[in-house]
């Protein structure tokens, strides 16, 4: 019974139907229809004029995000726990050739106007030091925890005075949207990038990079290229977004994430290190506690000492999520 990763929970019916739709011949790389009309699904949800552009790892988004935000002698901020940071093997800075991120701090992975300045005005004005040229921001959190439209305008304010792009990896964007109760819009405004996931929302292998300044993706379509990830057939990239976006399937997931990991949370009470807002808990156990817990039939991941992290998706089975909320109650 595997809390592991929704990275590792299975792709959506409406997914493989449509890859199996695409499945004839068709133009090249992205040349094809479906590619070509990424621009105008993602203009329609945002409200206004994006660009869209389909890759196949949420790595390649964030770093391909981030490289046309910041020249290869800046900076960006993030969160200290920030994906970005710990879990893209440096891809941010082989992406933007050299391109260095400066750390900030703020409860439950969350950054805050005052945490990014703390960092920013710390930083001597002068050649001899990387100055900030980009922020970025994690929706939801590496805690699962959920920047509302408030507080991403705030920072969106922060980063278009001192002249900064902001970026928002949004593996789990769609979580944060159904948990708030908002839309795709009133979360990204002022933001410059989207990393809008899919992945691990019911995709198989296509996120997509949305791009508020449409001038923005003119080079990362070349840097897309460079990097390898141009796939030579890109329709069935194209088609899996597609297919999410159709009747909302990626809200109906989200739902569902969220909602099998709001029956663990019931059970996890004073256990729970930070409010449970997507589809991510992190848990205060002791060794002993987690191995009674994979000693019936529970895969989790070990976060840190005396903690652990459960995550939901999609297709939760509903009778393995009662069973886990079961086993917790009974430690």
């Amino acid at each position: 019974m595997r809390f592991f990763s929704d990275n590792a929970a299975p792709v959506h019916p409406a997914v493989l139907k449509a890859m199996a739709a695409a499945d004839a011949v068709d133009t090249a790389y992205d040349g094809d229809a479906l590619s070509r009309g990424l621009a105008a699904r993602f203009s329609a949800l945002f409200g206004q004029e994006v660009a869209a552009l389909w890759v196949p790892t949420g790595t390649a988004a964030n770093a391909l995000a981030l490289a046309a935000l910041c020249p290869p002698y800046g900076g960006t901020i993030c969160h200290r726990d920030a994906h970005v940071q710990n879990d893209e093997c440096g891809a941010p800075e082989f992406f933007t050739h050299g391109a260095k991120l400066l750390l900030a701090d703020g409860e439950g992975a969350k950054l805050t106007p005052d945490s990014v300045a703390a960092v920013a005005d710390a930083i001597a004005d002068d050649v001899h030091r990387v100055q900030p040229h980009a922020l970025s921001i994690t929706n939801a959190t590496e805690y699962g925890c959920v920047y509302t439209p408030d507080e991403v305008a705030a920072l969106a304010a922060l980063a278009k005075a001192r002249g900064w792009g902001l970026h928002m990896d949004g593996a789990r964007f769609a979580n944060a949207v159904v948990h708030l109760g908002c839309t795709a819009a009133e979360l990204t405004r002022g933001v410059d990038v989207l990393s809008f996931g899919f992945v691990k929302n019911g995709g198989m292998s296509a996120e997509a990079l949305v791009f508020f300044d449409p001038k923005l993706a003119d080079a990362t379509r070349r840097r897309r290229k460079r990097a390898g990830h141009l796939l030579s057939k890109g329709r069935y990239l194209a088609a899996q977004i597609h297919a999410m976006l159709d009747d909302d399937v990626w809200l109906d997931t989200a739902r569902a994430a969220n909602a099998a990991a709001q029956a663990l949370a019931g059970a996890a009470g004073a256990r729970l290190i930070h409010p449970v807002q997507a589809n991510e808990l992190f848990l205060r156990m002791t060794p002993e506690e987690a191995a009674t817990l994979r000693a019936d039939g529970f895969d989790f991941y070990d976060w840190a000492a005396g903690e652990v992290r459960l995550v939901t998706h999609w297709a939760s089975p509903a009778d393995e999520v009662a069973a886990l909320a079961r086993a917790i109650a009974a430690l």
